[in-house]
């Protein structure tokens, strides 16, 4: 299959799941359950784009097993973090400010995200139609990436969710393990995750002139969780309901972990 007919058979996939999605919140008045679903499918995507490509098999195993454990990871602990609970300050808010349109926008936003699904998949489709293996030198680079950001993200995730366990902690201000360094070590490594890619396109028989493609689901993924849906969202909340946030925000690195700075 031609890689324009393997994306239009994702994106028609997408779009009659994420609305089934949508018609799903209809009822259950929680659309933080696109959150899950989002990671689940973009992995499959991934999978599909493996299984009907017709590039080198190495490198489609490769991509493909990297991005199905990477969306079933991230998956399996939005679920977690959703499933049965209120619907996610971020959602509610939108809900409110969208008042009697709020089901109309909120397809609308759901469309919106099988576009940045299709974008983001770009990581996944230029690889596995490579015609010929890359050097071992640029499989190890990418493994070592890949590697790094999903335990990375595992560890911050796991230190987020103990710190929210103890009953000690309400209301207060995680600092614990990686939070120390980073306001946000979770969406660090899920962008250098869309980098453990790159070197799967690079070389003799990879993407050729297509490769500079590569750094858009990297930088579409930075942009949307630093100016769109993540940082600024999440720390307008945080900001309400714990009164150290904004000491934190002052010493503590947005997104890539430093040392905190002394506290004013």
């Amino acid at each position: 299959m031609s890689p324009l007919a393997a994306a239009a058979l994702a994106f028609a996939a997408l779009i009659v799941l994420f609305v089934a999605v949508w018609a799903w919140q209809l009822q259950s008045r929680n659309a933080g359950m696109i959150d899950p679903v989002w990671a689940f499918s973009l992995g499959g995507v991934a999978v599909l784009y493996a299984a009907v490509a017709n590039g080198d098999p190495q490198t489609r195993l490769i991509a493909g097993i990297g991005a199905m454990v990477w969306g079933a990871r991230l998956g399996v602990h939005l679920w977690r973090r959703n499933a049965g609970r209120a619907e996610d300050a971020r959602y509610r808010k939108l809900r409110d400010e969208w008042g009697a349109a709020a089901n109309r926008k909120m397809l609308l936003f759901f469309l919106l995200q099988v576009v940045i699904s299709m974008l983001l998949s770009v990581a996944f489709l230029l690889p596995v139609y490579r015609q010929a293996p890359p050097a071992a030198g640029w499989v190890a680079l990418a493994t070592l990436v890949w590697v790094t950001s999903i335990a990375g993200e595992a560890l911050a995730d796991r230190q987020l969710r103990e710190f929210k366990a103890d009953p000690a902690n309400e209301g207060k201000v995680c600092r614990a393990g990686l939070w120390r360094y980073s306001r946000h070590p979770n969406y660090f490594f899920e962008c250098v995750h869309w980098l453990a890619y790159i070197p799967l396109a690079i070389g003799p028989g990879g993407a050729g002139s297509w490769t500079f493609a590569m750094l858009l689901p990297p930088v579409l993924m930075a942009w949307l969780l630093l100016r769109v849906s993540g940082v600024p969202m999440v720390e307008a909340e945080s900001a309400k309901k714990r009164p150290g946030y904004a000491d934190y925000m002052r010493t503590t690195s947005a997104l890539i972990p430093w040392w905190p700075r002394h506290s004013s």
